[in-house]
């Protein structure tokens, strides 16, 4: 249906409901623009359409409404409704034009089963509604696996997922047992009581009872130390060290002891970092960063309010309270929603001051930190990319090497010849702009032939109407020229090099215009040509093995009309070779049995034409 034709966007602005609800933008090809929430669909969505509507001033939302061509509602019961409908939209639709989190992280946790006779700690990549206890969520997954490996060791409990007392005495204990590890419960060595107090102080250790642990474990250290046990003495050290780690990871924030998550961001023209920092049960367990897309032009409150929806529709555990820098748009209804999803009330608190305002103060700082070190790494790598293309360009003395072609041959004592196309663009590779080529008309191997035959094909090929900024072959003069001698026929005029390797088997430079260009060693130029040989070569060794992992007979006949396995068999049985084959008269085809005068007539016009 063409929606562009008989969408009147005037006429259907009339039609918008008073109602809640939710608006999807399209353009002419269908793609979602934008989804949106609206308290009233009928006011919201016509100020897209006004001119000088304060809603229009942003760049961005200005660039995206003359690209709609139609849009679509859906009414809800109530502004709750149609804020989950817009996050399940969004999430599943990703517009181009809703500021998004591209980052999509799950967090760990530490499930204690508690519903279990006796209980072990897990990793789990979520927290679900069950009889189990869960710490976390933690920023960092083998932190969360050193943690459990500590208590398990601490307190002896048992790692293996018998069900237990079901299949108690059906083996031995296992080797934990045997290196002092676990206390066999599978085997009645520790009673149920007595292994429920190790688990018990396990979770408490995870509420931050830490100093208990400590003390007992050093008084155990001096005590084996005492009685000559060094090497038992030794491994109590190392758990001691261990827990001290781990306590130097928790750092201790001064508010109570509550759940809340802080939220800061900072931005510049083109990327946006939001940094969360949790706090659990008053401990500052971590801090995580997410990427989000802008142009420097969104408001503050877009910006948290986007966030906050994306993010906590997405994880499992909400805290009690969200300290945020300003009130995010729609701040009542997402309190609303981040309530009904905890099952207790959320709050969304811009603190003014207090030990509350000085951690959103961190969390800033944190943003901004990370954001400069993504300038700073943006910049390193456009270096690497961008900056290499114009080294290139600069040196060779032409316009532009924004985009580069290469092409090399691969074959196997002549069988299967092969050619592959790669595309930097930017310095990057394009790969959707890759191209693999099967060898048609060249018997054996002449690299030359093969050559002119591969770019002939690419450079008459419609469909790659894109020309490259320079060509680069993986050879020397003998490439450079074949490749010359097909643009010349075609009346292209394309910069063409050779990429030279030395007798190391090592990019050392380019030969261009009859001379060989040289490069200074560990430039970004040359790490880019090598770079750039090495995936071409790569490409082509590929496709050869991906043919030849197929089954696929070495033959040029295959590419024959007509020619199947079977009358492949008869005309090398009657000539011998493909050679003998090419060199036949129509007649003499024509005389081999299996092959019908038809078929005779494709094989010469194959070799002829």
């Amino acid at each position: 249906m063409d929606q562009e034709k008989i969408f009147n966007i005037e006429e259907e602005l009339k039609k918008l409901p008073n109602s809640p609800g939710v608006y999807i933008m399209h353009d002419k090809r269908d793609e979602i623009l934008y989804v949106g929430k609206a308290i009233n669909l009928h006011n919201r969505v016509r100020q897209y359409f006004q001119t000088g509507h304060g809603h229009n001033n942003s760049r961005k939302i200005a660039k995206m409404v003359e690209q709609i061509a139609y849009f679509e509602y859906i009414v809800t019961a109530s502004d709750m409704e149609a804020l989950v409908l817009e996050c399940n939209l969004i999430k599943e639709y990703r517009p181009k034009y809703n500021t998004l989190m591209t980052d999509d992280k799950g967090y760990p946790y530490i499930r204690v089963t508690l519903e279990e006779d006796y209980p072990r700690l897990l990793y789990s990549h979520s927290m679900k509604r069950d009889k189990s206890k869960y710490f976390g969520p933690f920023t960092n997954g083998k932190a969360v696996k050193d943690m459990i490996d500590l208590l398990n060791k601490l307190y002896h409990l048992r790692t293996c997922s018998k069900r237990l007392p079901k299949e108690m005495g059906k083996d031995r204990p296992c080797l934990y047992h045997q290196i002092g590890q676990c206390n066999a419960p599978c085997n009645g060595h520790i009673s149920k009581d007595e292994y429920r107090k190790n688990v018990d102080m396990a979770v408490g250790f995870l509420n931050g009872n830490y100093k208990d642990v400590l003390s007992a474990l050093t008084l155990e250290m001096k005590e084996l130390a005492q009685n000559m046990e060094f090497e038992k003495a030794a491994e109590k050290r190392d758990l001691i060290e261990s827990v001290k780690h781990i306590v130097e990871k928790q750092q201790i924030s001064k508010t109570n002891g509550d759940d809340r998550d802080v939220i800061a961001y900072a931005s510049d023209a083109s990327d946006i970092v939001v940094t969360v920092f949790f706090v659990r049960e008053g401990k500052l367990l971590g801090r995580e960063h997410y990427h989000m897309n802008g142009n420097g032009t969104e408001e503050p409150k877009d910006i948290l309010g986007a966030f906050v929806k994306q993010y906590y529709s997405g994880i499992p555990y909400l805290p009690k309270e969200v300290l945020v820098e300003q009130e995010p748009v729609d701040k009542g209804i997402l309190e609303d929603y981040l309530s009904q999803r905890r099952g207790s009330q959320v709050k969304i608190l811009v603190p003014q001051k207090g030990d509350k305002k000085k951690l959103l103060v961190l969390a800033k700082d944190n943003a901004k930190l990370i954001l400069n070190q993504d300038i700073e790494r943006i910049k390193r790598q456009e270096k690497r990319t961008v900056g290499a293309t114009k080294e290139i360009a600069n040196l060779l003395g032409i316009e532009s090497a924004k985009r580069m072609e290469a092409f090399d041959i691969s074959n196997i004592s002549g069988c299967l010849g092969v050619a592959s196309m790669v595309v930097f663009e930017d310095g990057r590779p394009k790969k959707k702009a890759y191209r693999k080529f099967r060898i048609n008309t060249v018997v054996g191997m002449d690299d030359y032939a093969s050559m002119k035959e591969v770019l002939s094909r690419r450079f008459t090929d419609n469909k790659m109407d894109v020309l490259p900024d320079v060509i680069m072959m993986d050879g020397g003069k003998g490439q450079v020229n074949v490749a010359l001698k097909v643009l010349d026929s075609l009346g292209l005029d394309i910069p063409v090099c050779g990429m030279v390797k030395d007798d190391n088997h090592r990019t050392r430079g380019l030969y261009y215009n009859n001379v060989e260009v040289e490069f200074e060693k560990g430039s970004e130029a040359i790490l880019m040509i090598t770079a750039l040989q090495d995936e071409a070569h790569r490409f082509a060794i590929e496709y050869h093995r991906q043919l030849r992992s197929k089954n696929q007979v070495h033959s040029v006949l295959d590419e024959i009309p007509g020619v199947g396995p079977a009358r492949r068999k008869f005309l090398i049985k009657h000539f011998k070779d493909v050679e003998n084959i090419k060199n036949a008269s129509l007649e003499e085809l024509a005389q081999v049995d299996g092959i019908p005068e038809s078929t005779a007539r494709y094989i010469y016009d194959f070799f002829h034409q």
